[in-house]
């Protein structure tokens, strides 16, 4: 029976289980007082600041349930300094512990290493599977300015309102995953701007680069939404790709992990590689 749960169930629960104990050590309420420590700014309006090119958003990844450690030991501060000196529009930190070795004390450091670039500073989002309305408190807390919802992950419509209702009542617009048509349809109807098609199926963690065009050409997208291809791009014929189906934003995490030049891949994603 165990076999038949997905990766996608494992993680959830867990994460469902990470936050009853967080809740048990900094009750919400203590972490609401925290959550105007750091100064917001809109994702949706960084994510639309891309003059013609691609908005990458990237990511700060240790490690995941199919590639394992990708670079475990990664000063995350650095990281994320480096992302946001290279032109990145957003920076996605990755705060699940158990199979993405990942933190949102991380966030936080990311956070406090961008801070000095003020208002021109890359937005930060909270990369985790979210089921409970403390994660975003916390993320909040620790620095983010948006928040990842999985549609596959929250079964009920009027759990994913309260959480999209919630991140919106602390300033942040989340951004909201497909995989499908279906849950596309779901998001939607519920009023989501930022769409983010995963190509990789969070059950099976299986990648197909074509999953965002066939998602959206089975339910094109009303104006005024952004749309967003994550995971499994790491050339710039992949972006090209995605531009062609109405992509303005790339999320990109293990080819930028791994490169030997971070900032160089960014502007290479973007086209801007043989630009000074």
């Amino acid at each position: 029976m165990n076999s038949e749960v997905s990766i996608l169930d494992k993680i959830s629960r867990q994460r469902n289980i990470d936050a009853q104990n967080a809740k048990e050590r900094v009750p919400l309420e203590t972490l609401k007082k925290g959550i105007n420590q750091f100064p917001l700014i809109s994702f949706f309006d960084r994510l639309n600041s891309r003059n013609g090119n691609l908005s990458v958003i990237a990511e700060v990844k240790r490690a995941s349930p199919s590639k394992g450690d990708i670079a475990a030991g990664i000063d995350a501060a650095a990281q994320g300094l480096l992302y946001a000196e290279a032109g990145a529009c957003a920076i996605s930190c990755l705060c699940e512990p158990t199979w993405f070795k990942g933190t949102v004390d991380d966030m936080r450091a990311i956070r406090e290493a961008i801070d000095h670039l003020g208002d021109e500073r890359p937005a930060v989002l909270q990369k985790d599977f979210i089921t409970d309305a403390y994660q975003i408190y916390e993320g909040r807390a620790h620095g983010a300015d948006s928040v990842l919802l999985i549609v596959a992950a929250i079964d009920a419509d009027a759990q994913l309102a309260e959480l999209i209702a919630c991140s919106r009542s602390l300033g942040m617009e989340p951004l909201v995953e497909v995989n499908s048509s279906a849950e596309l349809q779901r998001a939607l109807a519920l009023g989501a701007r930022i769409i983010g098609v995963n190509n990789r199926n969070l059950h099976s963690f299986t990648v197909d680069l074509d999953t965002t065009g066939r998602v959206v050409a089975d339910s094109p997208l009303p104006p005024g939404v952004l749309l967003a291809a994550l995971s499994g791009i790491t050339t710039r014929s992949d972006a090209q790709h995605f531009e062609g189906v109405g992509v303005g934003a790339i999320l990109v995490g293990e080819a930028l992990m791994r490169a030997a030049d971070p900032a160089s891949k960014i502007r290479e994603l973007q086209g801007l590689s043989l630009e000074s």
